[in-house]
């Protein structure tokens, strides 16, 4: 346990300066947003396996069991490497999170405009499920989805009920896939949205409901899901599938969180 000692030894001779404080604040600041953007994810649990690991590796040198310690400290040697393959994707939404949340709003002096046309969305969403036209729909929040809609059709329209109808008409060329809509346009069509990689999920749910639950697992993005098979409603928000829904409860659940979000927003400025 000598290196303890020494540590402590050490600690009690540092002279701490203006630039150390600010130092360790910005550090505490990036692994805070890193916490944050991991929250509730697959990359959190894994990030705990790789601390249990690297806390075995202390323990086994402090105890000197050099065996286990050997074993730790080369598996430990790869983390880099293993941490760029395990992390590619939270790594990829991490950064367009980072960037929509923060260059993005810098970039423009007025916030956008974010009204979401909820009657309009609701009314044409439950006119798709009474004709069991199967439907994919993105809502926007603060998430930016331009990489999503990329994927697609750009159409930057104006949103109305007729064109979602015939958006989503079988047939047609821009019915499969996902519209992405931001505020009350409609930014684009035959999006494809990530899968979730979730094993237990109901025989009752499609491709579908899978892409809404993968999208959800990367930003904070509302998305509405219509079953082809059953005309069934359904939600997905917050990597949580809210189903069945009717028009009422629709409009009533996209308020809440489109509220919530301009609430949380208002407490910021």
């Amino acid at each position: 346990m000598t290196w303890l000692f020494d540590l402590v030894r050490e600690l009690t001779t540092l002279t701490v300066s203006l630039a150390d404080v600010v130092d360790v604040l910005l550090v505490t600041v990036l692994v805070y947003a890193l916490l944050v953007l991991l929250r509730g994810t697959r990359a959190m649990q894994m990030l705990w396996g790789i601390l249990i690991i690297g806390g075995l590796y202390v323990v086994s040198r402090a105890l000197g069991l050099i065996t286990l310690s050997t074993i730790l400290g080369n598996l430990l040697a790869f983390l880099p490497v293993a941490i760029i393959v395990l992390f590619q994707r939270e790594i990829r939404s991490m950064l367009a999170a980072f960037g929509s949340r923060t260059l993005l709003r810098w970039r423009s002096g007025q916030a956008a405009d974010r009204t979401v046309p909820l009657n309009e969305l609701a009314l044409a969403v439950q006119a798709l499920a009474s004709k069991r036209i199967g439907a994919l729909i993105a809502v926007e929040r603060r998430d930016n989805l331009a990489a999503y809609a990329d994927t697609g059709i750009p159409l930057d329209a104006r949103f109305s009920y007729d064109l979602m109808l015939n958006i989503f008409i079988p047939g047609t060329p821009l019915h499969d896939g996902a519209v992405v809509l931001r505020g009350s346009t409609v930014v684009a069509a035959s999006c494809f949205l990530p899968l979730t990689t979730r094993h237990r999920l109901s025989s009752e749910l499609g491709t579908r409901h899978r892409a809404a639950l993968g999208l959800t697992e990367e930003t904070d993005a509302l998305v509405i899901v219509v079953s082809e098979e059953t005309g069934t409603i359904s939600l997905s928000v917050e990597e949580q599938l809210l189903r069945p829904l009717d028009e009422t409860t629709l409009r009533n659940a996209l308020a809440e969180h489109v509220l919530e979000l301009g609430a949380q927003d208002n407490g910021r400025t």
